[in-house]
């Protein structure tokens, strides 16, 4: 019988020693005056003491991954892109809430470690994190011999955050009348790429054909890095005070889906599909693989990546601020009482398991 090792099994350790120490200075790059200890330890820590100054403090989490936008990143050999991805896809979750975020992990596993690669997606993390000051104090490389493809690899991280609670943003707080300003997204973000993929495949492009339609080839515009909103968000809140009620953002499902999450019941979001011009790698996308715009419109944001839902006065400075931060916004809508199902226009409510209100869209994208 041979004799065995975990190197013989397909675990590297080694190699993922080296990765440590490739990924580590980026790491620490994120680390804030809170941040306690160094990296390598079992557990990452930080200072909560500043906690003490919240009258109620609150801990708010998320949790994801990027999805097989992965499978396009593979595909080009580029890595570092899909970090930031991560990164937006629970920062800006809790940013909804109202929570700053105190801290990030992440988990990365593979059918085989190899070194450089590892460190090029852990510094697009840390560069995202840097980005929204929340160190990423701990994280974890799995290799998975046999159960993945040695050059498969799948991303997840959290966050923690904290808010004060008696200014928890969401349902609770929104009214009819309110405004929704719309926060323009990047790109397709992270969501709906199982359905590009294979639009892709059908269509038989190449990730390096150029397409005029957004002056750049497709690989590139389909590994545009998720938007970060959290500090804009942040910002909001800060500025507009009681006059920002909620925020949506707009990932799985679209804006019908997660606009209904933040209405509270008997009141609807009220969508005007005409005031935006869709970007155009959705109309592209969509001519190729002859989607359907309900189809499409529950599979990608449509260029619409969060929604402020406030008071009628704080538009303006809402726009201002968004403006400042390089992110386009608008007006797209009210919340008006909801009708129920007697509306000329797409009702969607009730969507990924919350029975609030309901979100209404009007009009046709263009």
């Amino acid at each position: 019988m041979e004799e065995l090792s975990y190197a013989k099994a397909g675990v590297d350790t080694r190699a993922g020693d080296t990765a440590v120490e490739l990924m580590k200075e980026a790491v620490r790059a994120t680390y804030t005056a809170n941040v306690f200890g160094d990296s390598g330890g079992f557990a990452g820590m930080i200072d909560a003491s500043a906690l003490k100054e919240y009258e109620r403090p609150l801990l708010a989490t998320s949790t994801d991954g990027v999805g097989t936008k992965i499978e396009v990143a593979r595909a080009l050999d580029i890595h570092h892109t899909i970090g930031q991805d991560l990164v937006a896809m629970v920062v800006d979750d809790i940013a909804v809430v109202g929570a700053k975020p105190l801290l990030m992990t992440d988990y990365i596993a593979c059918g085989r470690v190899q070194p450089e690669r590892i460190a090029r997606i852990v510094k697009g993390i840390a560069d995202a994190c840097a980005l929204v000051d929340t160190p990423l104090i701990g994280g974890e490389t799995a290799e998975h011999p046999g159960v993945m493809e040695p050059d498969q690899y799948d991303i997840a991280g959290a966050v923690t955050g904290v808010v004060e609670a008696s200014k928890v943003l969401g349902p609770q707080k929104v009214q009819k009348g309110d405004i929704l300003v719309a926060l323009a997204a990047s790109g397709l973000h992270s969501n709906g790429y199982s359905l590009v993929r294979k639009i892709v495949e059908q269509a038989g492009w190449k990730w390096e054909r150029h397409f005029p339609e957004f002056g750049r080839t497709l690989g590139e515009e389909l590994l545009e890095p998720t938007r970060l909103y959290s500090a804009l968000c942040l910002k909001i809140a800060e500025r507009v005070g009681n006059s920002i009620h909620a925020f949506s953002h707009i990932t799985g499902g679209g804006l019908g889906a997660n606009l209904s999450r933040v209405m509270p019941a008997s009141l609807a979001a009220r969508i005007d599909l005409t005031s935006w011009q869709v970007p155009a790698v959705f109309q592209v996308l969509r001519n190729a693989g002859k989607v359907t715009l309900n189809d499409a419109a529950e599979a990608w944001n449509m260029g619409v990546g969060m929604v402020a839902v406030c008071s009628p006065e704080a538009v303006e400075k809402i726009v201002s601020l968004s403006e400042h931060y390089q992110c386009p916004a608008w007006v797209l809508g009210e919340v008006v009482e909801d009708p129920g199902n007697e509306t000329d226009a797409t009702r969607i409510a009730g969507t990924k398991g919350v029975r609030a209100g309901a979100a209404l869209l009007e009009g046709t994208f263009h």
